[in-house]
Order: C-alpha cells, then sequence, then structure tokens
C-alpha cells in the first residue's frame, strides 16, 4: 500500500515502470527547475510531507530533495497535467535545484534561442 489517495491513483498513467514525470517549478519566478519521475509512493509522501520526493530509478529507491544537500524543496502546490502522465510541483526552493550546482537543470545547452 502507497498511502496514495485512490482517486489520484486512478487518475495517473503511469509509464512502463511505473512512474510519472514530475516537474519542479519555483513559486515566485515560474522557473523550470528540474524534472524527476516519481511512483505512487513518492507521490503520496510529497502530498503527505510537502517536501520533494522522487524515485531513482539508477538507484531503484526513493529519495527526497535536499535530504544530503540541504537544497531542499518545501512544495507549495502539485498539479496533474491533462493527460495525467505529468505532475507539476510548485515548490519554494533553498538553495541550488540542480546536483551540478545551478539554480535550474536548464541553465546551459541552449538549443533554440529567439
Amino acid at each position: 500500500m502507497t498511502g496514495l489517495d485512490e482517486a489520484i491513483a486512478a487518475r495517473l498513467k503511469r509509464n512502463a515502470d511505473g512512474l510519472v514525470a514530475a516537474i519542479a517549478q519555483e513559486e515566485g519566478t515560474g522557473d523550470v527547475l528540474m524534472m524527476a519521475w516519481m511512483n505512487d509512493e513518492a507521490l503520496a509522501l510529497t502530498l503527505a510531507t510537502r517536501k520533494g520526493t522522487y524515485y531513482s530509478r539508477s538507484r531503484k529507491q526513493l529519495w527526497v530533495k535536499g535530504e544530503t544537500s540541504g537544497h531542499v524543496q518545501e512544495v507549495r502546490d502539485v498539479r496533474l497535467d491533462c493527460d495525467g502522465d505529468t505532475v507539476l510541483l510548485t515548490v519554494r526552493q533553498t538553495g541550488p535545484a540542480c546536483h551540478t550546482g545551478t539554480h535550474t537543470c536548464f541553465d546551459g545547452d541552449l538549443l533554440l534561442g529567439p
């Protein structure tokens, strides 16, 4: 049992690994900070604790953003997209969001500009 509300669980469209994409967006600036994956348990914990909790595909385990770095995400709201396959978290980010130390994971590698 994951603790995820049945009505929410029924709306999710998970990939073959049982995951949904999760986008973290900064409250106030609207900056897209990062993309990660969530399983039902990670989403349930995020909703219950208001801490960005994700699923690591490489480690095959849950992780809480900032657990080791101190760069935590206080989750302000959570929305499900119209298709049910992506979750949008609005967060208050403490410190850099990217594991490389940058504000967002989208600070570099501009593929197309104005």
